[in-house]
């Protein structure tokens, strides 16, 4: 299956959004850059929400959330019940989120870690699938809150 790649960020991660973005698309995947264009001061919660909308729902659709530390960015995107955003800082990380989570958005902090590792991350997270069996359910609990 051919997946979309989403990628937003803040004013803080914009070098390495652009980067990301270029690197992925040298790799040939589908890649959507949703903002900003300029390192003009701007508010992470708008670009996790975009980032979020869409990916929600899509079973094609994978998403890369930068802010300065990666903390903010996540927090906004795992409002929207339909994604399931890990903080990741080295690609065990990035791998076990998609393999036990289900992980489909990933979230890094452009001021923690560099183009190389974030690129490391990016390479686990896309080229895991999710692990089924035992995790199924957890996962399931995720979307749905308890009573």
């Amino acid at each position: 299956m051919t997946r979309s790649i989403f990628l937003a960020s803040d004013h803080a991660a914009i070098e390495l959004k652009a980067a990301l973005v270029d690197w992925l698309r040298e790799e040939g995947h589908d890649v959507h850059d949703l903002g900003p264009e300029t390192s003009e001061r701007v508010d992470y919660p708008d670009y996790g929400y975009r980032l979020a909308q869409a990916v929600a729902g899509r079973s094609d659709a994978m998403g890369i959330a930068l802010c300065g530390s990666g903390i903010g960015i996540s927090i906004a995107i795992n409002r929207v019940a339909a994604c399931r955003c890990a903080l990741v800082s080295e690609p065990v990380s990035a791998r076990l989120a998609r393999e036990h989570n289900d992980a489909n958005v990933i979230a890094m902090g452009a001021r923690l870690i560099g183009p190389d590792m974030a690129r490391a991350c990016v390479e686990a997270f896309l080229t895991t699938d999710f692990g089924g069996d035992r995790h199924v359910a957890r996962v399931e609990k995720l979307s749905t809150p308890p009573s």
